[in-house]
């Protein structure tokens, strides 16, 4: 199975924003949650004071953004990064003319390119897991926060999507099931602990999900945005109806999700 931090993996999955935007769409169709993922983080940096500097690491193509656009206080500064081109390039596209001051540029988490005390908060949603060595990650992190700052870390735990990653190896023994947490290096079993030696408060939200799938396109699309990719495209129909059977014994596929966020202050 290959590492969710190994740099092949994370340049294949992330070059652009088509495999990320066939993950988001399943849950945009399908999450039990009404109230969604980017709003509900949002709500927790609206903790920050009028005037802060923002710093969001693997920003992807800007969703918390994209979804908050109203929300957003006139004075903050905010700095978008990641470690992929494409993916800088598709968050400028969608936000550089909001009218907030948003700047954009090319980050990794494991030698930040900002000064000590640049910023007042952090932001890693689902990506603290790909960083090859989380400590220095993290280290990097506390260094550029300000006295005070906080860091607000999303990742996912060992329960999340475990029926969809069930439903793979039933279909391909030897898939590199990529949709769970287990081989997580930052994780909601593990994350706090390591965040606890590089910050001095610690605490763990939670956000309650999951998914109810009716179609069986958008979670084969799923399916193929992720490492079992290979181990499905050449039975495409035969995972399908696998799929389908899956819906049609109850009228829906019922996948948890197990996800949550840190929020740790420097």
């Amino acid at each position: 199975m290959a590492s969710l931090s190994d740099p092949n993996y994370v340049h294949n999955q992330y070059a652009n924003a088509s495999n990320l935007n066939a993950r988001l769409a399943l849950h945009a169709c399908f999450s039990t949650n009404p109230y969604g993922w980017f709003l509900w983080v949002f709500d927790r940096l609206l903790e920050l004071p009028s005037q802060a500097r923002i710093l969001e690491l693997g920003c992807g193509s800007g969703g918390v953004w994209k979804a908050n656009l109203e929300r957003i206080p006139s004075k903050w500064e905010i700095t978008l990064t990641d470690l992929s081109e494409g993916m800088v390039a598709e968050a400028k596209q969608a936000l550089q003319s909001v009218g907030r001051n948003i700047r954009f540029g090319l980050a990794d988490v494991q030698a930040i390119p900002y000064p000590d005390d640049s910023f007042d908060a952090v932001i890693a949603n689902h990506m603290l897991f790909h960083a090859p060595d989380v400590s220095r990650a993290l280290s990097e992190i506390h260094r550029v926060l300000a006295p005070g700052g906080r860091l607000f870390a999303a990742t996912n735990g060992d329960a999340h999507l475990c029926e969809l990653a069930a439903l793979i190896k039933q279909f391909a023994p030897g898939a590199d099931v990529g949709v769970k947490a287990q081989s997580s290096s930052f994780s909601l079993e593990n994350g706090g602990e390591q965040l606890a030696r590089h910050f001095s408060l610690v605490r763990l939200e939670r956000y309650e999900d999951g998914l109810t799938v009716t179609e069986v396109e958008p979670l084969v699309a799923y399916v193929l945005s992720t490492g079992a990719k290979e181990a499905i495209q050449s039975r495409l129909a035969e995972f399908a109806a696998l799929a389908q059977a899956q819906i049609n014994s109850k009228g829906a596929f019922y996948i948890s999700k197990d996800t949550g966020l840190f929020i740790a202050a420097k």
